[in-house]
């Protein structure tokens, strides 16, 4: 609900700082006073138009300001939205909303201090209060609530919710019959792209790892004729010597070990390295032989290299087309493989998904017929206490109705109209019916679509009957009704105040009234006097909230002239209005 609004240099508002009362507030003062222009701001502050002829004379730009409490269920509707677009903050049961117009014609737009657009400001910020009006912001004028305020009424959210479990799987199986259902040209072209990327990996027979192995063989053939140099020269060297009459690496070892074992001889101390240097000899021969066995394995085969490199080239084909490497070619073709599986397989499915939407089509067309029921049986029952609301508020011929309709769809679900006819219809995760409210405030004039019938004061009256009934569907925290008492008496603007103060009461809402009759003032918990002043030829609007007192001098002033009869008549009022108010507490 709303708990503070700040207003500066917007028309005749210099500067205004308002907190609210959580229940009725009522704002009283003559006309012209600037009562409209306080709802002119909180209209531009739900994303209405920004007209920089708001702008005050002598200022670059006009702002609004607003914190709004958020009940948990309000909290659990806007914060998905606010963490999306980090909005959130460190107190997640207020909402900060600002709106600035500059004279350069720019609007900028603010939710917890951070610059938003425009329909975001409008998206988070209208959820939470509805103006109704001259210039109304009404949920209720819009035909798609109507369904889901009916639902809430009839407690019908449960059996909704169900339902649309029910479509979402139909839709799943739609979707895939769809995937299935394409061109018996455009299969048959996969089908045979599949089969050839197939066989064309199979045919290869490969082998994971055999690229590297092949790489390491095509270097040895490249290079066979200098690998048998390099082996042979190694040799010679170890076991024949470089020239003729030079002593090999091996003779040389020979003489070291013969040495080595006189200096043994003569100095014991070195005996412990008799077999290193004894291993130094066997460990060159060793070395020749793996030498000569290399030799005679290396071989200068133009014919093998041909064929590794046309082996790597066909690898180096596959991984281009199919994968990085050997193994994810290999998993392509598997998958390829499943899929012409599928392909295959493809009637058969269909007539699986066939099978599955039918059964689909006929369940949750017994679900949403019965949920087509309660809507109209609630719907009745919703229209006669609508009736009876209108008729204490002064319009006793009002007809209202719920006019519940189906729209036939070849492709929808089974139902059985009240004829007894089948009929295939439309159906959605909100089921078959397609709801709006219609009224007639005249006696002779048909029901007609609720936007287009009601006007004005007479708008107010019918919104004020429809949220009194719907006080408990409807999750609108804070109300503003404006010319509410347009064409009422005080009779019914006593009738009015009260019901006000109880959908304030009892009806989980904040209620915010501009009116011209005491008999609706008297009901106020909290009352406001908006005044226009003139200094320093500016005229300046002031909001003063009343105490008791001031109260009283002002419900006598909107009597007539001030005087001590109006004064007693004022308090006549309230008291009168305190009692009723204290009789439907207890």
């Amino acid at each position: 609900m709303l708990i503070e609004l700040k207003i500066a240099d917007f028309a005749t508002i210099e500067t205004l700082h308002l907190t609210f009362d959580p229940n009725f507030n009522v704002l009283t003062g003559e006309t012209g006073a600037g009562k409209s222009i306080i709802l002119d701001a909180m209209m531009m502050l739900l994303g209405g138009r920004g007209d920089t002829s708001f702008i005050r004379s002598g200022r670059d730009r006009a702002s609004i300001e607003a914190v709004f409490s958020l009940s948990p269920p309000m909290q659990s509707e806007l914060q998905p939205l606010l963490e999306a677009e980090g909005l959130d903050d460190d107190s997640p049961d207020r909402l900060m909303v600002g709106r600035e117009l500059r004279s350069n014609g720019r609007s900028f737009c603010r939710i917890n201090g951070r610059t938003v657009n425009l329909s975001l400001l409008s998206q988070l910020a209208s959820p939470l209060i509805d103006i109704h009006g001259q210039h109304e912001h009404l949920s209720l004028l819009r035909v798609p609530q109507h369904q889901k305020l009916l639902d809430r009424y009839a407690l019908l959210d449960t059996p909704r919710a169900a339902l649309a479990v029910e479509v979402r799987k139909l839709n799943q199986v739609r979707h895939e019959l769809q995937t299935l259902l394409k061109s018996e040209r455009e299969l048959a072209r996969r089908l045979d792209q599949l089969s050839f990327q197939v066989e064309e990996i199979t045919t290869a027979n490969l082998t994971i790892g055999e690229d590297k192995e092949l790489e390491v063989e095509r270097t040895r053939l490249s290079n066979a004729e200098q690998l048998t140099q390099l082996t042979a020269e190694a040799y010679h060297l170890l076991m024949e010597g470089r020239d003729e009459g030079q002593l090999s690496i091996n003779d040389l070892l020979g003489q070291v070990v013969r040495v080595f074992h006189q200096l043994v001889k003569l100095d014991d101390s070195m005996s412990p390295h008799n077999e290193l240097v004894d291993n130094l000899t066997y460990q060159v021969e060793e070395l020749a032989e793996v030498l000569r066995g290399y030799t005679d394995d290396l071989e200068f085969n133009p014919t093998r290299l041909q064929e590794v490199e046309e082996r790597l080239h066909l690898i180096f084909n596959l991984r281009r087309k199919y994968g990085d490497s050997i193994a994810d070619i290999l998993a392509y073709a598997q998958r390829a493989q499943t899929e012409i599986e599928n392909i295959s397989h493809s009637e058969e499915r269909m007539t699986e998904l066939r099978k599955s939407e039918e059964k689909l089509r006929h369940k949750i067309g017994q679900m949403a017929q019965e949920l087509s029921r309660q809507r109209q049986k609630f719907g009745q029952t919703l229209g006669d206490n609508i009736v009876a609301q209108l008729a204490d508020l002064g319009m006793p011929h009002t007809r209202f109705a719920v006019e519940v309709n189906w729209k036939d769809e070849a492709n929808g679900v089974y139902v059985t109209d009240e004829q007894g006819q089948k009929r295939t219809v439309a159906c959605d995760e909100r089921g078959i019916d397609r709801i709006e409210f219609l009224l007639s405030p005249n006696p002779g004039e048909p029901v007609k679509p609720l936007v287009k019938v009601a006007s004005g004061g007479e708008t107010s009256r019918v919104m004020l009957a429809l949220k009194t009934v719907l006080a408990s569907a409807d999750d609108t925290p804070t109300l503003i009704f404006d010319e509410i008492d347009q064409g009422i008496g005080g009779r019914i603007g006593g009738v009015v105040g009260r019901k006000l103060w109880e959908l304030a009461a009892h009806g989980r809402h904040q209620v915010l009234c501009v009116t011209h009759l005491p008999q609706i003032a008297s009901y106020a918990d909290t009352h406001y006097h908006v005044s226009k002043q003139v200094a320093d030829q500016r005229t300046r609007t002031q909001v003063r909230r009343l105490d008791n007192d001031e109260q009283v001098e002002e419900i006598a002033t909107m009597l007539g002239v001030l005087s001590d009869n109006t004064r007693a008549s004022a308090r006549e009022i309230l008291a009168e209005a305190g009692e009723k108010k204290l009789g439907i507490r207890n």
